[in-house]
């Protein structure tokens, strides 16, 4: 079940005992909780995972569909396209090394291999080069979609959408949001450490959940 985005600068602005919305007016709120969902992709890609197949452009090179952020996998020839066969990744070097020209080779309809460099993390190579006709199926991180700003003046109640991630990332995101909202007041005593401690609890949390997920993942 979705969390409404209005439920959690709810939450936030009863922490913040700022219920006329002065200090911390809702529309900056709301921009911490776009900033704490980024966060939490940027730690986490899998709490935006999607899958998707998509249609390739001749030649070697691929692209993410437009909101992607980072490849997670590519898994197979999409069955409308192709006859459904697995793709496996494989080293560059060793297609570099064994065929130095397979850039340039004559495309075809089926995948084999693929090609990934996470400091290019929107692009993928694939072998042999595609057609325009070849279609993959693929698993990546997408980027977050924003919760739209209310106009200056809003309360909490005036938010709307939901949060872009999945529900059991709302109390990270509250602490997110308060490590900024805190940060704004660091000169006044204490403010600075409830800050820290917040942000604290966030990459805590996430680090914690890690270990839960790989805890009960399906193993070998």
């Amino acid at each position: 079940m979705a969390i409404t985005a209005a439920s959690i600068v709810h939450r936030v602005v009863d922490i913040l005992q700022d219920t006329t919305s002065v200090r911390w007016p809702i529309p900056e709120l709301v921009r911490y909780l776009n900033d704490g969902q980024r966060e939490v992709v940027l730690y986490r890609p899998d709490a935006t995972i999607k899958d998707a197949t998509v249609a390739c452009a001749a030649g070697a090179k691929q692209a993410l569909p437009s909101d992607g952020a980072k490849l997670i996998d590519v898994i197979r020839n999409s069955a409308a396209a192709g006859t459904s066969k697995a793709v496996r990744m494989v080293a560059r070097e060793v297609l570099d090394a064994q065929i130095p020209n397979w850039y340039g080779l004559t495309g075809e309809l089926d995948v084999v291999h693929f090609t990934y460099d996470p400091r290019d993390p929107k692009t993928f190579f694939v072998y042999p080069p595609a057609l325009t006709t070849s279609r993959v199926d693929i698993t990546y991180s997408a980027f977050p979609t924003n919760v739209a700003e209310p106009a200056d003046g809003s309360t909490y109640s005036d938010v709307s959408g939901n949060m872009d991630l999945p529900d059991i990332y709302g109390n990270v995101v509250t602490d997110y949001i308060l490590y900024r909202a805190y940060s704004k007041d660091s000169e006044y005593a204490g403010n600075a450490q409830r800050a820290q401690a917040h942000y604290g609890a966030f990459a805590n949390a996430l680090n914690i959940e890690v270990q839960g997920t790989t805890g009960v993942a399906p193993t070998k």
